[in-house]
């Protein structure tokens, strides 16, 4: 306004010294009145039409402003209640360039955690992450996703070493079993690149319920193939093969490949062959081993008769099937009782023993030995007798546990154990009887005879003119 006032001055000063008349002068300030009013106005007008632009600015920013805030799922910001326009703006337009930051950032990140988890889904072949395209992820939501990546990660890395070292154990296996990949499955384990295997819970299952079969199919193998090696040792020695061709086989005694199965397949069938062609000597064989277990299992005559094909002398498959049969009847039945006959082969051991040492206590010449021998076999003899008695009582426990068990007699040589034990004892008392019988009769035969040289020396005869001595010489003999 001083500048006004000062203009106006001059305009005056100036007026005078032109000499312009009064009314031209009202004239001229009426211009100028006018033409600053009409300025101001003007300027009012811009200033104006600034504010409703800053305004409708405000009003815009703030509703981007809460679109941003729904769209990043944030709490709106608290404004200051004393703002100018101008401040009000700037601060709306510095939030809203915040906020776009953090969207920008939060696509971003939410595309890489994207494609992430597509490349981890096709792997792990799962369903991708549930999103909403058109949404941006919360922090919460985002730091979820991550955590769910983490996991499948996780997954994947566990997977992969599964998936490794199943597929290693595959290989072998199918390498022991000659075994070639058939399905498609098997295929794609063996031949499939690996980077590009789909490590689903299925396949992964699968992955084990195939490396279980081939471990099934394996240990069938070792079954099957230990059983060929014990028929073709069976037929090694009932054909009597000799040393040299067993050793020619020798490599594939061990171990249950696929060529070692053939292999040995191959030697059962060349040796069955060769078993039906030496029918007469594999049955002798078989004779000889039934005989054996006969005499294990202590069978009696009669109990030995009641397989009469022992005695068929019409040598065939069947009739050597019979005698299979028979054996694999009585290897049961002796290993189910196995204990018992140990026992009893243990008794009649100590027994003869103890027979022995009573053959020694009644020969005579056994007085002539010197020293303590006698007294040391009378404490064995003693000690044994002893035992002997010991493993009677033993023995006889175990048989009636064993006959109560089975409801039926355990015999031994066609009788009751305890029956063939008095048996045995009652044998042994007869025969030291009759020998202790024999003895007197001996000594009574030489007493008689004693007698009677004696009675005849005391009548003088013409023969005892021959010497003296003739008839102690005699008597002497006689005693010996």
């Amino acid at each position: 306004m001083a500048y006004f006032y000062k203009a106006l001055d001059e305009l005056r000063e100036i007026w005078d010294l032109i000499g312009i008349p009064e009314d031209q002068r009202l004239q001229r300030l009426d211009v100028v009145r006018k033409h600053v009013q009409s300025l101001l106005d003007m300027m009012i007008e811009e200033e104006k039409s600034l504010k409703e632009r800053l305004l409708k600015r405000i009003d815009s920013y703030r509703e981007e402003q809460d679109t941003l805030f729904k769209e990043l799922k944030l709490e709106p910001f608290l404004e200051e209640e004393e703002h100018t326009i101008l401040k009000l703006e700037k601060d709306l337009r510095t939030q809203i360039e915040e906020l776009k930051k953090q969207k920008e950032e939060r696509i971003q990140e939410q595309k890489l955690l994207q494609e992430q988890d597509k490349k981890l889904s096709e792997i792990l072949c799962v369903s991708p992450y549930s999103l909403d395209s058109d949404s941006v992820l919360s922090l919460e939501e985002l730091n979820q996703f991550r955590n769910h990546l983490a996991a499948l990660v996780k997954m994947k890395a566990s997977r992969w070493e599964e998936f490794i070292s199943t597929k290693k154990q595959i290989l072998l296996s199918m390498e022991d079993l000659d075994h070639t990949p058939e399905t498609d499955f098997e295929k794609n384990v063996v031949y499939m690149d690996e980077e590009t295997f789909c490590l689903s819970l299925e396949n992964m299952t699968a992955l084990k319920n195939l490396l279980l079969q081939l471990e099934m199919e394996k240990a069938e193998n070792e079954v099957v193939c230990e059983g060929l090696r014990s028929r073709i040792r069976e037929l090694w020695e009932w054909l009597q093969i000799s040393v040299h061709e067993r050793e020619a086989l020798a490599t594939f005694m061990t171990g249950s490949k696929a060529k070692i199965r053939k292999m040995l397949q191959s030697e059962v069938d060349r040796l069955e062959e060769l078993k039906i062609h030496n029918m007469k000597k594999v049955i002798e064989a078989t004779r000889v081993e039934l005989a054996l277990y006969w005499e294990k299992c202590f069978y009696s005559q009669q109990q030995k008769e009641t397989f009469t094909h022992y005695y068929d002398e019409d040598y065939t498959e069947i009739l050597l099937q019979l005698h299979d049969a028979e054996i694999v009847k009585l290897k049961q039945y002796y290993e189910m009782n196995k204990e018992l006959f140990e026992g009893i082969q243990k008794w009649e051991k100590y027994w003869r023993l103890f027979l022995e040492f009573e053959r020694k206590a009644s020969d005579p010449s056994r007085l002539m030995n010197r020293g303590g021998n006698l007294l040391k076999e009378e404490k064995q003899r003693a000690k044994l007798q002893k035992t002997l008695s010991k493993l009677e009582e033993e023995l006889k426990a175990q048989i009636e546990m064993w006959e109560k068990q089975h409801s039926k007699a355990f015999v031994v040589n066609g009788q009751k154990f305890i029956e063939y034990v008095m048996e045995q004892w009652e044998m042994f008392h007869l025969k030291k009887e009759k020998e202790k019988e024999e003895r007197q009769l001996k000594k009574n035969h030489q007493t008689g005879a004693e007698t009677f040289y004696s009675s005849s020396s005391k009548t003088p005869s013409k023969k005892q003119e021959l010497g003296p001595n003739t008839l102690g010489k005699a008597c002497k003999v006689t005693k010996i």
